[in-house]
């Protein structure tokens, strides 16, 4: 169940003037509202369901990374990690300031919010970071709509891939493209209020030529690498800035 399903928004839309002076309708704003929500549910419902977790990858600092098969052989992964960062701080980095990502994880090379369609919902454009000479996959770009819920200890985040008419797939980029929703929990230790449990579900399909195996090592090599970022953007404080 939707943490946020009782959540009631507000509209208040902010388009990007580089991508389109047509406002979008009320219908669109209700539309990616609604999508946003449903990839909360499923992600938090895959989230929720633990049968079929197997143990992929256990760092000697305590994160984990499990995966499961889905029908149709498809593989998602959940990381679980432990950061030194409260639930507020953890929800500024990664949602309200997801704008900056770029400025601590190298494998972006930028975000940008084309559009708020309600207070706690976004539709963003992101760049990856660009890739070595003769790497096949090349530069890729994303659009995705995130929507976010704050419930007492908890933020909730999830994501899912959108098409926007005014912001086709760019020239010299590779449009990603994710078979089901994403979504990021953070709550709060039980120990600390000064530390949280990160819970990532990544169900991603990278629709290139790579075969599945190398996808599904490469993947969970991604979730270790963005962690590792974020603890060093924590700990430089980055979290309280701004």
């Amino acid at each position: 169940v939707n943490p946020c399903s009782a959540l009631h928004f507000t509209i208040s839309l902010s388009l990007w003037a580089d991508i389109s002076k047509a406002q979008p309708s009320r219908e669109d704003h209700w539309f990616y509202q609604k999508q946003g929500r449903d990839a909360m549910d499923k992600a938090l419902g895959m989230l929720q369901d633990r049968d079929g977790w197997k143990i992929e990858v256990k760092e000697n600092n305590g994160d984990v990374i499990c995966s499961k098969v889905l029908k149709g052989n498809k593989k998602v992964f959940r990381l679980e990690a432990m950061l030194d960062a409260s639930v507020d701080e953890l929800y500024d980095v990664l949602f309200r300031k997801v704008e900056e990502m770029h400025q601590w994880n190298p494998s972006i090379q930028k975000i940008r919010v084309l559009e708020r369609v309600g207070p706690e919902t976004v539709i963003t454009h992101e760049v990856s970071a660009e890739t070595a000479p003769g790497n096949l996959i090349g530069q890729r770009d994303f659009l995705s709509v995130r929507h976010s819920c704050k419930r007492q200890a908890k933020v909730y985040i999830g994501g899912a891939p959108v098409e926007l008419e005014a912001f086709p797939p760019q020239s010299g980029f590779v449009r990603w493209v994710a078979d089901g929703p994403t979504c990021l929990v953070i709550e709060q230790s039980e120990e600390s209020p000064n530390r949280s449990r990160l819970t990532w579900l990544l169900n991603m399909d990278i629709k290139g030529w790579l075969p599945k195996s190398l996808v599904n090592q490469a993947l969970p090599r991604a979730q270790l690498d963005f962690t590792k970022h974020l603890r060093r953007h924590l700990s430089a404080g980055g979290a309280l800035r701004g």
